[in-house]
């Protein structure tokens, strides 16, 4: 049996994975801003959390260890979606974005490391998107945090690998998740952008209820590769992720095939200084 904690637990991943790993009979601590949308849920213990307020992340994970003994698997999912060309975004909605999706993400999990590494085991999930490796027109704030959190964990992942922590980074692509709805944020309108972001508005716009990925076989997913010792460090979901994400790869490694002869040639040749 494992104990998790799962933030933004109200709904999509959150919500499906605290079920998945309740129905596998383990222990969740689920939190979510507002408590009452986890009424019925069935969690072991439910909190309320806002990944933002640090002093509150501080308190929710001391009192998970305190109630359960110890944590196993920490998952950081709390966010939301963000549509807006980057000349379109207010610095305070970027900042807003990335308090809750990266600086939410790293509070959380520094509070937790702590009592992961002094057990010398556990697992981070983070909840990332095909967005943390491939971005688009109108998704620049959206995919700046996850690039942020990707790059994070991946340091994090060595790091902690001394101590038998683990880190388990998750690549959805479009899931029946409400990302398209109302928790959506969306910037403001700049005409001229209409030609390269209506299409993303668009789709975003009428996305909801009829993404083609289902989040309890993503959830399901999660529990096993959180079981499974040979778990990858990214684990993308859906077929358009691993297309997505697959096509991204090639794209920079043909760049940089073709352009390696310049990016050498800015070897200096020190044998001739001085």
């Amino acid at each position: 049996m494992k104990n998790w904690l799962i933030t933004g637990c109200s709904s999509g991943f959150g919500r499906a994975l605290a079920e998945a790993a309740l129905a596998a009979g383990d222990q969740v601590v689920a939190t979510a801003r507002r408590p009452e949308t986890l009424d019925g849920l069935g969690a072991t213990r439910t909190a309320a959390l806002d990944v933002t307020d640090e002093q509150q992340v501080e308190r929710v994970v001391a009192e998970a260890v305190r109630d359960l003994g110890r944590l196993d698997v920490v998952v950081n999912n709390a966010g939301h979606g963000s549509v807006g060309a980057v000349e379109e975004l207010t610095m305070s909605e970027l900042r807003a974005i990335m308090d809750v999706m990266f600086f939410g993400a790293v509070a959380v999990t520094k509070a937790a490391l702590p009592h992961l590494r002094a057990q010398k085991s556990g697992t981070f999930v983070q909840i990332s998107s095909m967005g943390g490796q491939v971005t688009m027109p109108g998704f620049g704030a959206y995919c700046a945090a996850k690039f942020a959190l990707e790059g994070l964990s991946e340091s994090l992942a060595a790091e902690v690998v001394p101590f038998g922590v683990r880190v388990l980074i998750v690549e959805p692509g479009a899931f029946r998740t409400g990302f398209g709805g109302g928790g959506m944020h969306r910037s403001r309108t700049i005409d001229a952008y209409g030609v390269s972001t209506s299409q993303t508005r668009a789709a975003v716009d009428g996305m909801d209820g009829s993404q083609p990925g289902d989040p309890a076989k993503a959830a399901a997913a999660i529990v096993a590769a959180v079981n499974d010792p040979d778990a990858p460090l990214h684990l993308a979901l859906g077929h358009d992720a691993v297309d997505a994400i697959a096509a991204a790869q090639a794209s920079r490694a043909a760049d940089l095939r073709a352009w390696e002869k310049v990016s050498r040639g800015t070897a200096g040749d020190w044998s001739r200084t001085g």
